[in-house]
């Protein structure tokens, strides 16, 4: 696959860049008219992006079908850690009676269900500047060709379906697939401070509904047991990643009333110890944590060294559980949790939590949570 050798600086770090689904998409949708009206499928594929640089990119698969034809690019998104990267993104062109061209999606390209996207309810979620670059290829190929049908074109990604479940299309109301995304036609690996910007941004736009009470998550797995096991309303609920301490300071200036996090014990157990980025790279106290409140509560030398032998919290959960210390510990942990949120919220921003494991279930609560989960179960904004 030929990559793309366009480097930004991000800190000390020289990063490669890559190209979306739309430009694979309009490179795709190349490749396929010039197979349809041609009869012979190009070998490489050029896209001029909106970015101004152009993209070179192989065709992985041609196929000429009766009447039809379907090309398939790879994504390369370079150093990004874009969870597409390495997909193939196909497009199908057949002519039409009718002059014009269309696009639409098909399979592993999700619906839009919701107004305020960039497409309408019920069209597929190919965003415009994406469908403006699948069309002006579809334009070219056409006058190169002299040809005088119209062009009908679905883009596809086979594995759209299972990828978009990693996303935050499901939280959108697109479904069934990716969206087919990029307003510059090229990848910029993301920084730390962009994929913060990317939560402040959410932030901003639950505050501009008018939501002051927000339901926190670090990622799918504290969503996920937030709705299916204390039945709360996630519609205006916001994930913030590792970033539990930016995310409190953002919440706080931006004048919200309170903040319920709903975390796993591996990520929250790191807050109990004052850290508020909770990424194993900045720091992995979570045995050590649990140790020193088990010690607290008396546990024996024995119990402490394996806690801190542990695997997995899971695992530690088990010793605390055969030393019968483990309500007592999870006591001592959630108030320290709730002394260092408290003091990284400040005295404006209320902040509960409710920490949990998928095995043990809720683990505790701190102190005022009760009230919180039940206003987010009613999904109301008076408390």
């Amino acid at each position: 696959m030929r990559k793309l050798e366009h480097y930004i600086q991000v800190g000390q770090q020289r990063l490669r860049c890559g190209y979306t689904t739309g430009t694979c998409a309009a490179a795709a949708a190349r490749g396929a008219v010039e197979l349809l009206l041609t009869g012979v499928a190009p070998d490489l594929l050029r896209v001029e992006t909106p970015s101004g640089l152009t993209v070179e990119v192989e065709v992985e698969e041609a196929q000429l079908l009766e009447g039809c034809a379907r090309c398939a690019v790879r994504k390369d998104a370079g150093d990004d850690p874009d969870i597409t990267d390495g997909v193939l993104v196909w497009a199908a062109v057949e002519r039409t009676e009718a002059p014009g061209v269309t696009v639409d999606g098909g399979e592993g390209v999700g619906r839009v269900t919701r107004p305020g996207l960039d497409q309408p309810p019920g069209a597929a979620a190919i965003n415009s500047v994406p469908r403006q670059m699948i069309t002006e290829q579809l334009e070219a190929a056409l006058r190169d060709a002299g040809g005088d049908c119209g062009l009908r074109t679905v883009i596809s990604i086979p594995q759209g379906r299972e990828l978009a479940q990693k996303t935050f299309n499901p939280r959108l109301g697109i479904e069934g697939g990716l969206s087919v995304l990029g307003t510059s036609g090229i990848v910029r690996p993301m920084s730390e401070a962009a994929l913060m910007a990317s939560i402040h941004t959410e932030l901003d736009m639950r505050r501009a509904e008018g939501i002051l009470d927000l339901l926190v998550s670090p990622g799918n797995y504290g969503a996920d047991f937030a709705r299916s096991v204390l039945g709360l309303n996630l519609a205006h609920s916001v994930q913030c990643s590792n970033y539990i301490g930016d995310t409190l300071d953002y919440a706080a200036a931006k004048g919200f009333r309170s903040f319920l996090l709903v975390g796993h014990l591996g990520k929250l157990v790191k807050c109990a110890a004052g850290v508020m980025n909770t990424h194993s790279r900045v720091a992995d106290c979570r045995m050590e944590t649990l140790a020193a409140h088990a010690a607290l509560c008396g546990a024996k030398q024995e119990t402490v060294r394996a806690i801190l032998q542990a695997v997995t919290t899971e695992a530690a959960i088990s010793n605390l559980q055969e030393a019968n210390l483990l309500d007592e510990t999870m006591g001592s942990v959630m108030e320290a949790l709730s002394r260092h949120l408290r003091h990284r919220a400040g005295e404006a921003l209320r902040v509960e939590a409710v920490l949990f494991t998928n095995q043990h279930g809720v683990l505790g609560e701190t102190e005022g949570a009760a009230e919180l989960l039940a206003f987010h179960r009613k999904g109301e904004q008076e408390p």
